[in-house]
């Protein structure tokens, strides 16, 4: 829970901090808020084992190239298809049970982002325990679409990246 206490007392003095220096007494504030939130953050999440693979830099490598990549051009595809649905009121919304090959708890995060900052799109629930989610479209052309036509190559980054 180290790393919770640092990034507590970073965030606290990020926030406090007005451009001039620090006061001894901020910095105090700053590691007793830390500390309390780490304790929290210990007894919440017993069951929960951290490593550091977060900070592998291949897999930031991997995420800053998703996003450049895949992810802008997803984002690209979608605003323009959103905006021609908008202006000819082609719409056919629907949701839609998806269950993604992802074993982590990041990577299915990462997807369900995804999903949702590209328009068109947004997860409206996760199903912990088959590890579905449900995405509102704002088109389905067919009842039972494909992940591919849902969410393109999102998972497999997102496997690449979190797993």
């Amino acid at each position: 829970m180290v790393v919770v206490f640092v990034i507590s007392v970073a965030a606290y003095l990020l926030l406090a901090w007005s451009g001039g220096g620090l006061d001894p007494g901020e910095i105090g504030i700053a590691c007793f808020v830390g500390f309390w939130i780490s304790l929290v953050a210990k007894r919440r999440m017993k069951d929960k084992h951290f490593t550091l693979s977060g900070i592998n830099p291949l897999r930031w490598g991997y995420f800053l190239c998703y996003l450049v990549g895949p992810f802008f051009v997803g984002l690209v595809k979608a605003n323009l298809d959103v905006a021609k649905r908008v202006i000819t009121g082609h719409i056919r919304p629907g949701i839609v049970k998806v269950t993604p090959a992802l074993r982590s708890d990041a990577g299915l995060t990462l997807l369900a982002n995804s999903i949702t900052l590209t328009p068109g799109t947004l997860t409206v629930d996760v199903d912990e325990e088959d590890r579905s989610l449900y995405i509102h479209c704002l088109y389905l052309a067919e009842e039972t679409p494909s992940p591919e036509d849902l969410y393109g190559s999102f998972e497999t980054w997102a496997r690449r990246i979190a797993e």
